[in-house]
């Protein structure tokens, strides 16, 4: 029996269908919440970024995986990665041209007096950003399973 030939494990419900999309928006919201309150309450972009990944685990359950797939393309996903790094380095390297240290939020204070607090939400931001799309891409990997590879393997 190839991969391909197993029954699938999805089963599709409408009470489990119908109640992530009526949570789903609350828990991505509140995910955006302890991305942006990292700096001054218990939480940050690792939480956050966990959080909004468990939507799309969610969403996957819900209606499957390869409409997850379908609905999350992986460049998003990619995009979402390298566009936390770049907000990330970009905020670090920003405080060093002004020479200050890598993160140094305080060269930033000549822009706004509040200059510190956003600097901090905003690399929480793109850690989030980079926590959330491992996690997707993670998820979507171990979905994949390993069936392939041992198919391959049986064939040579």
């Amino acid at each position: 029996m190839s991969f391909d030939d197993r029954p699938g494990l999805y089963v599709e419900s409408t009470i489990i269908m119908t109640t992530v999309r009526v949570v789903a928006p609350f828990v991505l919201t509140f995910a955006l919440f302890i991305m942006f309150h990292g700096a001054d309450t218990p939480g940050g972009g690792f939480q956050g970024g966990v959080i909004a990944g468990s939507v799309v685990m969610m969403l996957a359950f819900a209606y499957g995986i390869e409409s997850t797939r379908q609905w999350v393309d992986v460049r998003v996903v990619a995009a979402l990665a390298s566009g936390g790094v770049l907000v990330f380095t970009s905020i670090g390297l920003g405080a060093m041209l002004l020479g200050g240290q890598f993160l140094q939020y305080t060269e930033y204070e000549f822009l706004n007096s509040h200059a510190s607090k956003y600097g901090i939400e905003l690399v929480e931001l793109g850690i989030g950003g980079i926590v959330a799309a491992v996690a997707i891409g993670l998820f979507f990997v171990l979905a994949a399973g390993f069936g392939h590879a041992v198919d391959e393997e049986g064939d040579a």
